[in-house]
């Protein structure tokens, strides 16, 4: 009890309470109710005293959401993910949420475990549904793009790719310079017989890499062999390793992702040999247990979190009707750890 206010009502207790439970208890009308939450100048002190009591004691908690609406905002964007149980595409999500938490909106995502037309089109019509200011398309996959073209979006939207041609509404981390960057180490190191294990074809961040790695091989001078094709999973990269040991014609594997390279390294040490001594790897996304596999990976790592403060600054600058500069690509970082050294000649 407060300000000498009790409040006794069996109505309440089996849901949440609403503004017209506060408004009755209260003696007031909701409009009232409204204006306190909003500290209106008009009301009296003892009228929101009398208000804030009642709040107080049913514990309500205001509809941010539904307050926004009625002033014709929702201070919500939607998030278009065609993957979100990948470390990449999931950390990007994550670092949106955080960004546009902090700028006081809220993510509402759609995920497609599809990227057929019809499904990407049911998506962004959900995200529409729900009153969406603007939307960030996370879409690791060249087809997810192509259909995106063909759909009449009618709100600012944002892209996340990872290389290529990209316009101003376009976010990047280099994807091809951190490919680079981890055969430029390898290379440095002094190997010369070097495989790559790709991620799988349409994946535009596994095409940008392999791309990568080829244009530092070849800058190199170094011979190469065709990539090996994956599919993210530690188990692909297990049974990749256990082939290439068959001839074990390499002495380094860039991996395109962490897991992939964990598999690699679970083959090479069933097989008797060690990392790095026999083989050196290198991953790729710096995943929170990269640090803590045996020995601990060297990796490249992309910086999530700038990511998502990019891609909800340039959002709602574009919701805004400003114009938000486009700082350019992110470029990852090389992080090396004890999975490589030179090789044993």
């Amino acid at each position: 009890m407060t300000s000498g206010v009790t409040v006794s009502d069996d109505s309440t207790k089996e849901r949440a309470p609403s503004i017209r439970d506060v408004a009755r208890l209260a003696g007031v009308s909701h409009q009232t109710v409204s204006r306190v939450l909003n500290n209106h100048a008009s009301i009296r002190d003892s009228t929101k005293a009398r208000v804030l009591a009642v709040i107080e004691e049913l514990q309500y908690r205001p509809n941010r959401a539904a307050r926004a609406l009625s002033r014709g905002r929702s201070r919500t964007i939607g998030v278009l993910s065609a993957s979100s149980a990948e470390y990449g595409p999931a950390s990007s999500i994550a670092a949106i949420q955080d960004a546009a938490r902090d700028a006081g909106y809220f993510v509402n995502t759609a995920n497609l475990n599809r990227g057929e037309p019809g499904s990407i089109a049911a998506a962004v019509d959900h995200l529409m549904s729900q009153s969406v200011e603007g939307i960030v398309v996370i879409a690791p996959q060249v087809q997810v793009f192509n259909a995106l073209k063909l759909l009449s979006i009618d709100v600012p939207f944002v892209t996340l790719q990872s290389s290529g041609n990209v316009d101003a509404n376009a976010l990047t981390v280099d994807q091809i310079a951190g490919a680079r960057l981890a055969t430029r180490h390898l290379i440095d190191l002094g190997h010369r017989d070097i495989y790559h294990l790709a991620g799988p074809q349409d994946w535009i961040e596994a095409e940008a890499r392999m791309h990568g790695f080829l244009e530092e091989m070849g800058a190199r001078e170094v011979p190469t062999t065709a990539p090996i094709l994956g599919d993210w999973t530690a188990q692909f990269g297990y049974h990749a390793g256990r082939e290439l040991l068959h001839v074990r014609d390499f002495t380094a594997i860039f991996s395109s992702n962490d897991q992939m390279a964990l598999g690699l390294m679970h083959a090479i040490r069933e097989a008797g040999l060690e990392v790095p001594r026999d083989v050196s790897i290198v991953g790729f996304d710096d995943i929170p247990e990269a640090a803590h596999f045996w020995p601990p990976l060297t990796t490249v790592r992309q910086d999530f979190a700038e990511l998502g403060r990019r891609c909800v600054a340039l959002l709602l600058a574009n919701i805004a009707g400003t114009t938000a500069e486009n700082q350019g690509a992110i470029m990852p970082e090389l992080i090396v750890r004890g999975s490589t050294a030179r090789p044993a000649f």
